[in-house]
């Protein structure tokens, strides 16, 4: 790929590279956005759940209107955010990127980790059919880049371990995507609890098969027409949003266990060593 590829979709702020889709002007801005006490972020590397999280929070009874990323759109972005009474809004910056008014408000944020292998497939095919990202020829560049951290929203082993400092913060929660895939249902119980809502277990598993994979996919087509449910902050096609993947790499897993020997997310991603 070429630097004039990257340059042309692409730009840094704060040594991460974001799609230009996000304006300098907007990025620049974020520190002087005003966050709300009962805000709640989505937050995530790109690929690695916040549409499914998303999903679930607006099948919640009287749940908050799901938004646009912050970081996505030009300055305008801050008069949008103002006309919703509450609020949930998604994101893909790390920690420390992240506006400092939503840190001092302490506003509760939902994290989303997922195995970084599977992360970099499904960034593959991302790259591959979004013209809002640098063309990629091969799997083989992608995986580069990837490991480089020469991406859009950067490092995922940075973005990780940004957040993990924060792991303990009471208005923090991290999910785990392979565990929301395993048992949704608990996953949906630690997300209402987190939110203070009250569910019976009948109503939590009936959100669990309305927001299942299958049942994701099935209803996309239907609402790709409506603008204000987008929620990747790099495309508004959310057919790209449901992709599988996995990978298996040497290099990978030596950069994995160098990068990542003091984290404790790393537990939920295998063992690299």
């Amino acid at each position: 790929m070429s630097s004039e590829s990257q340059s042309s979709v692409l730009h840094k702020f704060k040594g991460i590279l974001f799609s230009t889709m996000s304006s300098e002007e907007l990025l620049n801005s974020l520190d002087s956005s005003e966050a709300r006490e009962d805000d709640v972020f989505l937050v995530s590397y790109p690929k690695s759940g916040t549409h499914w999280i998303a999903k679930i929070i607006e099948n919640i009874p009287n749940a908050r209107i799901t938004l646009t990323p912050i970081e996505l759109g030009d300055i305008s972005k801050f008069e949008e955010l103002k006309v919703y009474c509450e609020r949930v809004i998604p994101t893909h910056l790390n920690y420390n990127v992240l506006p400092m008014n939503i840190k001092q408000k302490q506003c509760k944020i939902i994290y989303i980790i997922r195995n970084p292998k599977d992360t970099a497939v499904s960034l593959f095919h991302y790259y591959r059919e979004n013209p809002n990202l640098p063309g990629i020829e091969t799997w083989h560049e992608l995986f580069e880049l990837f490991l480089r951290g020469d991406v859009v929203y950067g490092s995922w082993f940075d973005h990780i371990l940004s957040w993990e400092e924060h792991k303990n913060a009471k208005n923090i929660l991290i999910i785990s995507y392979e565990e929301m895939k395993k048992d949704p249902s608990k996953t949906i119980k630690k997300i209402t609890a987190f939110l203070g809502l009250s569910m019976s277990d009948g109503e939590i598993n009936q959100i669990a098969w309305k927001t299942s994979f299958t049942e994701m996919k099935n209803n996309t087509a239907k609402e790709n027409h409506d603008p204000n449910h987008t929620i990747c902050a790099l495309t508004s096609n959310r057919s790209l949003v449901f992709r599988k993947g996995s990978v298996g790499d040497e290099l990978f897993d030596e950069l994995f266990t160098e990068k990542m020997k003091h984290s404790e997310l790393a537990k939920h991603f295998g063992d690299y060593s």
